[in-house]
């Protein structure tokens, strides 16, 4: 098979940013490039920070915007159990891919991702899934030239590679030409950059108060196979993520404090 013939029958493209954002619309040229068949099922609003949840106290409403294209008044979670359960049930896609996320996902922050949540929505599904950002230094120049250009090749290399893991991935792309960046590497999720939440209180025209939540990013201690340093030295990152969350030393921990009858 030539690099330039599709791979995948169906593909549904999905993301957090929205059915008109900018990195949705760079993900569709790229899918139309590997798939038959593009259907794209997308937020109609920013659904940044809803991670993998889904709405079961609200009706979901869905508009038709094109051919194989529909917006959802829901989370990037609800877009893709709508598609495969309910617009796509008679074939549903072969493959999801979301983003292409405008900013990082590394470390702590992918908990909170809706991108990552879509596709680990996917993965709940039973789909193979692919989570995709481009980092960036610059909101208002951010590089999705890069993740245009690199995106097809990452794609076709890691649909490739056979596993039969029930993980999703979490690809993320530098900030830097694409031609001035390394390869595709397998990475391990990280602390990344995240260290807390703050929250930013203001004053409206009436007196009122409103506030807002935003993430506390610094440099953090990561190891040199994290997606965090991966990234940062210019490299594609690739994580390989699932949903057994435990932690394996505290387990111990615990099992042993029980044991003694602490």
């Amino acid at each position: 098979m030539s690099a330039s013939e599709p791979i995948v029958q169906r593909v549904l493209l999905t993301n957090d940013d929205g059915i008109n954002a900018p990195g949705l619309a760079v993900l569709e040229a790229v899918a139309a490039e590997l798939a038959h068949e593009v259907w794209v099922i997308a937020p109609e609003h920013d659904q940044s920070g809803t991670s993998h949840s889904i709405s079961l106290h609200s009706p979901l409403r869905v508009s038709r915007q094109g051919e194989r294209r529909y917006g959802v008044q829901g989370t990037p979670g609800d877009c893709v159990v709508m598609a495969v359960r309910h617009i796509m049930k008679d074939a549903p896609p072969a493959l999801v891919l979301s983003g292409i996320n405008r900013g990082a996902n590394l470390g702590v922050e992918t908990m909170f991702s809706g991108t990552v949540g879509a596709a680990i929505t996917g993965l709940l599904l039973g789909l193979p899934s692919i989570a995709l950002s481009q980092t960036f230094s610059d909101h208002d120049n951010v590089r999705w030239d890069t993740a245009r250009a690199l995106a097809p090749g990452v794609i076709r290399q890691l649909l490739a590679i056979s596993h039969d893991a029930p993980t999703c991935l979490n690809v993320n792309f530098p900030d830097c030409d694409a031609s001035a960046a390394g390869p595709l590497t397998v990475t391990r999720q990280g602390v990344g950059l995240v260290e807390g939440i703050d929250v930013v209180t203001h004053t409206d025209p009436r007196g009122m108060d409103y506030h807002w939540l935003r993430f506390q990013r610094s440099a953090r201690p990561n190891s040199p196979d994290s997606e965090t340093a991966v990234v940062g030295s210019g490299r594609v990152s690739c994580t390989p993520l699932h949903f057994d969350r435990t932690d394996e030393r505290t387990f111990a921990t615990l099992e042993a404090g029980l044991r003694q009858g602490i």
